[in-house]
Formats: structure tokens, sequence, C-alpha cells
């Protein structure tokens, strides 16, 4: 069962301004473990106390092919069970905060290197126009 599309949604979910009024307490939730990206027993005593908040309920499915696992539709439990896993396979380095300075959107890292520091292309050209730019002033001076 590949549980980065849940993960992925724990991340939506982290950055929505807005959520279904439900899932308010779990997107702030979810921001604080982003928030403690960096340190490993944080973000394992957070996401351990989630997956006690949130239990997760696997069922049998057959919708597209041979029986296989699912976990059971809760937004709550998938994204924490789903943030847990790719914690748990790739590691705590993998959570981020965007690095542009007037974003902060959380990110998952799934490039092979570990190197990402933006949420998006459009965060990572921004902040590299804004260190062009600032190189070109301090060269003028």
């Amino acid at each position: 069962m590949d549980l980065t599309s849940y993960a992925e949604w724990a991340v939506r979910l982290a950055n929505d301004p807005e959520p279904p009024p439900e899932l308010r307490r779990l997107r702030d939730e979810l921001a604080g473990v982003f928030d403690a990206a960096g340190d490993d027993r944080a973000v394992a005593a957070l996401l351990n106390a989630l997956l006690v908040r949130y239990p997760v309920r696997h069922q049998l499915s057959d919708h597209d092919g041979p029986w296989h696992l699912h976990l059971a539709d809760d937004p709550a439990a998938t994204a924490v069970m789903g943030l847990a896993a790719v914690v748990a396979e790739l590691g705590v380095d993998r959570l981020g905060r965007c690095r542009e300075p007037h974003c902060g959107l959380a990110f998952l890292d799934t490039s092979s290197n570990r190197s990402r520091r933006y949420c998006s292309a459009r965060c990572a050209s921004r902040a590299n126009v804004a260190a062009f730019r600032a190189r070109r002033r301090n060269d003028a001076l």
C-alpha cells in the first residue's frame, strides 16, 4: 500500500487556510508537525499522539482488480497515517517548510537527493530572482 498520496493530502491540509470546520484542529496539528521538522523526536512524538487521536481502519477493496487493502475513508486518519508512513520510510528530513521568506508552506521532499528547499517551482524562482538582484545590488556598491 503506497501511502504517499495520503501524505500529500496531509500537506494540502496543513497548508489549507480555510479547511472544513471539522478539520481545522487537524490542520493546526499537522502544521505543528511540519514546524517541528528538523527535530526527529518532536516529530515522532507529535505523530504518535495524532495516530492515537485519529486511529486508522483498514478495509479490503476490489474496485480495480484483485483484493487489496485501503485505509477506510476518514480524512483525518488517512492524512496522519500517510505522514507517519513517509517519516517511517523516508525520514523526518523529508518534511519541510518553504524557505521563500513570504511563503512558509509545508511540503514533502520526494527528491532523490533530499535537496528540496521550496514548496513549488514558483517559490524557488522567486527566491532565486531575489538572490540574483541582491547580488547585483551588492556588486554595484
